[in-house]
C-alpha cells in the first residue's frame, strides 16, 4: 500500500454519509440565517393568517378554531417549500454551474450515494425547520393533541416524496428558468389549493380531484389528523402508500437522470 493510499481518508461504511458530511460542512457557515428565518417565518405566519385572518372566521372550521386547524397545513406546506427550495437551485447548480456532482462521481461514490446523501441533507433541513415550527405554534397554544409529534415522520415522508422527483427535474432541465416555472405552476398552486388554508371540499369537483392527487394534500390530511387528534379524511394506510409510491418513483427517476448526466 502506497503512502497516498495510507493517508487518504476512508469512506464511511455508508458512503452517502460522506456526501451528507459535505453539505453539513457548508451549512456550518450559513446555519445562523436559516435558524432566524425558521423561527421568524412561523411567528409572522401564525400572526398574519392564524390570528389575523382567523379573527374573521368566527365559527372556525368544522368546529375547530381556525388557528388550530391551519397550523398542521402550514407545517406540511413549510416542509414542502423547504424541500423544494433545497432540491431546485442547489441541484441545478451542482450539475450546470459548480459541477459538484461530477467531482463526487469522480470519487469512489455511486449515483445512489450522491442522491442519497443530498436527500439526507434535505431531510435534515426540513426536520430542523418543522421542529422550529412546532415549537413556535406550541407557544401560541395551537397544538391540541400530543399526537402532533407524529406529524414529524409524516413531513419527512412527504419530503422524500417531493424531493426526489424535483431532484430529477432540476438535474434534467437545461436552464434555471424552468425552476421558476416549477414554483409558479406547481408549488404555489399546491400550497394554495391542497387544503392548507381552506377545506378542499370548498373547491369545484374537478379541482378537488387535482388537489387530492397532490402529495401535499395527503401530508396535510395526516398532519391535521395528528395535530387535532382526529381521524384523517382518508385512510392512513392509503395516505402512506400514496406518498411512498411518489418516493419510490422519484428515487428511480432521480437515479436514472443522475446516471445519464454523471456517468459517461
Amino acid at each position: 500500500m502506497s503512502v497516498a493510499e495510507r493517508t487518504r481518508p476512508a469512506l464511511p461504511r455508508v458512503p452517502a454519509l460522506a456526501v451528507l458530511a459535505h453539505y453539513l460542512t457548508g451549512y456550518r457557515r450559513t446555519w445562523r440565517a436559516s435558524v432566524f428565518s425558521s423561527f421568524l417565518l412561523p411567528v409572522l405566519t401564525v400572526l398574519g393568517f392564524g390570528l389575523g385572518v382567523g379573527a374573521y372566521v368566527d365559527q372556525g372550521v368544522g368546529g375547530v378554531r381556525y388557528l388550530d386547524w391551519l397550523v398542521p397545513g402550514l407545517l406540511a406546506s413549510t416542509a414542502l417549500q423547504v424541500a423544494i427550495g433545497e432540491a431546485t437551485w442547489p441541484v441545478h447548480s451542482n450539475v450546470r454551474w459548480i459541477k459538484t456532482y461530477f467531482a463526487q462521481a469522480a470519487a469512489p461514490l455511486r449515483v445512489g450515494d450522491i442522491v442519497g446523501g443530498h436527500l439526507a441533507f434535505v431531510l435534515f433541513r426540513v426536520l430542523t425547520s418543522t421542529v422550529a415550527f412546532l415549537v413556535v405554534t406550541a407557544l401560541f397554544g395551537a397544538l391540541r393533541s400530543p399526537w402532533a409529534m407524529v406529524a414529524l415522520p409524516v413531513v419527512l415522508l412527504l419530503t422524500v416524496a417531493v424531493t426526489l422527483p424535483t431532484f430529477a427535474f432540476s438535474a434534467w432541465v437545461p436552464s434555471d428558468s424552468y425552476l421558476a416555472l416549477l414554483f409558479r405552476f406547481a408549488v404555489i398552486p399546491m400550497t394554495l389549493f391542497a387544503g392548507v388554508f381552506f377545506p378542499v371540499e370548498s373547491l369545484p369537483t374537478g379541482l378537488r380531484w387535482l388537489a387530492w392527487a397532490t402529495p401535499l394534500w395527503h401530508g396535510v390530511d395526516l398532519c391535521r389528523a395528528a395535530a387535532l387528534g382526529v381521524p384523517p379524511q382518508w385512510s392512513v394506510v392509503g395516505h402512506l402508500l400514496y406518498l411512498t409510491a411518489w418516493a419510490a418513483a422519484g428515487w428511480l427517476l432521480a437515479r436514472h437522470v443522475f446516471r445519464r448526466t454523471l456517468v459517461v
